[in-house]
């Protein structure tokens, strides 16, 4: 895939898509976020933390909240792209062109602003232990050569 490097040309690059996610960004501007690209999508932040980006796929186009998790999602607008492995990010996938209630995505947007000034996230643990491969193990051991590589 094309690295993108700017929304202009993300939006360009799915114009199946083009009028929703115009829309959607419009409605991003009109915050406190910052626009930029990260992983090659749109994404918008808030003192250098991801809280909105935009996607745009093959049967639908949408916002994903970094920590949606928080949200209070009483219309139900929000899925879980990988059950059981995603924790926190949550996503509203439009199927159609158009957005149907710009005040509630704006609401929605809003909350996980005012969420991430309150520092509702979710920390991800990372196992710090390194467990080598009995192979590789027995490489380094055998080898000095490949071990001062190593």
């Amino acid at each position: 895939m094309k690295k993108v490097t700017s929304i202009e040309e993300y939006i360009e690059l799915h114009p199946k898509w083009s009028n929703l996610l115009c829309e959607l960004r419009k409605v991003l501007l009109t915050t406190e976020l910052e626009e930029n690209i990260k992983w090659n999508s749109p994404v918008y932040s808030l003192n250098g933390k991801n809280i909105v980006g935009l996607g745009a796929f093959k049967n639908h186009a949408g916002i994903w909240f970094f920590q949606g998790v928080f949200l209070d999602d009483t219309k139900n607008k929000l899925v879980n792209a990988q059950e059981g492995k995603t924790k926190g990010l949550r996503q509203w996938r439009f199927e159609s062109d158009k957005i149907d209630n710009i005040a509630l995505v704006k609401s929605y947007i809003l909350e996980a602003i005012e969420n991430q000034k309150l520092g509702k996230e979710i920390k991800v643990e990372r196992n710090r232990e390194l467990v080598l491969p009995s192979i590789l193990v027995d490489l380094l051991k055998e080898s000095s050569s490949f071990k001062n590589c190593f």
